[in-house]
């Protein structure tokens, strides 16, 4: 029964200020004698008379709706005493008390069993930022390079959060946010993930954040953020080919020549490098190359059996302490050939088969010389011998032709 009691007595010591409020349709807060349009003694318009507001109870929770209301951002310091010294006229509002997301001060509760002694040596005062604070954005994922499909986790977070409506990711150059994530009004950081990286996400980004002004649709939006860079890593299946003498037949080479294999790629990054892999029936074989131009020739001075295989083309590149590796190109598969014989069989029967003939012509023509050179008259023998070589020499030489 008690807690009864005191809850009605709580209720009753505080009244919301709703006379007159359907009456503010023109501006009904104003800060005069500061140093800037957002600082000075606060005024309030009621019954279209300006006065003064009392500084019992007033602290930063007034002083952030005055500001926010005004599109000051938030309020630096609220100020006691006639700082931005005294007003004249009606002292409106006595011993505020507000919650601080209100839109404006007439939203907020007033105790009416407080010390009704003020004066105007009791005029409250702000001084508010003039903008919204810049809030912070911080990397959540261990790394600044990603690979394209892969996440990145950003923080955006504000020192002081009131009013707050929601906070926005954005990429340099790109005029709508990439992420927005609503907020509680009274939450100061929150997480902010970008998924399914492609390429074009690479680049700068801040976060912004928003506030309720003294409306619902009225939104304040702070200063961007610092500024934190990302690099999005997208490697293309490289392409290879081979190139070797004429001679050899398609997919092969021919042993103890010379050959060479090209890997190319479209993308290209710094310090990247191409390596070609040979997988053969004993083992796998790597080697590497520095991509310091899209294309890369392997070369083999001299074709051995242990360069026969499958080629493969992969493309390697280590960027943010992260080693990226593209998918291997399809298979190039090389044989070796030992190199065709000298002299065919064909050849060689051709050879024999004219060496022989020189052979049985020399001897015909030396058998002739040597019955021509006796002395004696030849016997009728010997002429139808000379007879019969003079006639098998012609046969040769017709055969020959």
């Amino acid at each position: 029964m008690l807690r009864i009691f005191q809850l009605i007595f709580l209720l009753g010591s505080l009244h919301v200020q709703l006379n007159g409020v359907g009456a503010f349709d023109g501006p009904h807060i104003r800060l005069l004698d500061g140093d800037n349009e957002c600082s000075g003694r606060v005024e309030v318009l009621r019954h279209n008379q300006w006065g003064t507001v009392c500084d019992h109870g007033w602290d930063l929770r007034e002083a952030d709706v005055v500001c926010l209301d005004l599109g000051c951002g938030l309020a630096e310091s609220a100020l006691h005493g006639a700082a931005y010294g005294q007003g004249s006229g009606e002292i409106w509002l006595r011993h505020v008390q507000c919650s601080g997301h209100e839109a404006s001060l007439m939203r907020c509760a007033t105790v009416l069993h407080s010390d009704p002694h003020c004066t105007h040596l009791n005029d409250a005062g702000v001084k508010c930022s003039g903008t919204l604070l810049m809030p912070s954005l911080s990397l959540l994922s261990p790394h600044a390079v990603f690979v394209a499909g892969e996440a990145v986790r950003f923080s955006c977070t504000v020192l002081l959060g009131h009013h707050l409506s929601d906070f926005h990711l954005y990429k340099q150059g790109v005029s709508t946010p990439l992420v927005t994530q609503r907020v509680d009004q009274s939450q100061t950081r929150v997480e902010l993930t970008l998924t399914d990286l492609e390429t074009f996400h690479q680049g700068s980004y801040s976060c912004v954040y928003r506030i309720r002004g003294s409306s619902p649709s009225q939104l304040l939006a702070s200063p961007p953020s610092n500024s934190i860079n990302i690099t999005v890593v997208e490697l293309l299946t490289p392409q290879h080919w081979y190139n070797t003498s004429t001679e050899a037949p398609v997919g092969s080479v021919i042993k103890g020549q010379g050959f060479n294999i090209t890997c190319v790629t479209k993308q290209q990054y710094p310090g990247a490098s191409f390596q070609l892999r040979l997988s053969r029936s004993n083992g796998t074989v790597r080697q590497s190359l520095p991509a310091l131009t899209p294309a890369v020739t392997f070369t083999f001075s001299s074709a051995q059996s242990s360069n026969e295989g499958y080629y493969y083309c992969l493309y390697r590149v280590q960027l943010g302490g992260r080693t990226f590796i593209s998918r291997e190109s399809q298979p190039l598969p090389i044989a070796v050939r030992d190199p065709d014989p000298v002299l065919s069989p064909m050849v060689i029967s051709w050879l024999v088969s004219g060496l022989t003939f020189v052979v049985a012509l020399i001897i015909i023509i030396i058998v002739a010389k040597v019955l021509c050179q006796r002395e004696e008259k030849p016997s009728e023998l010997e002429r139808e011998t000379r007879t019969c070589v003079d006639n098998t020499y012609v046969a040769l030489s017709i055969n020959k032709i």
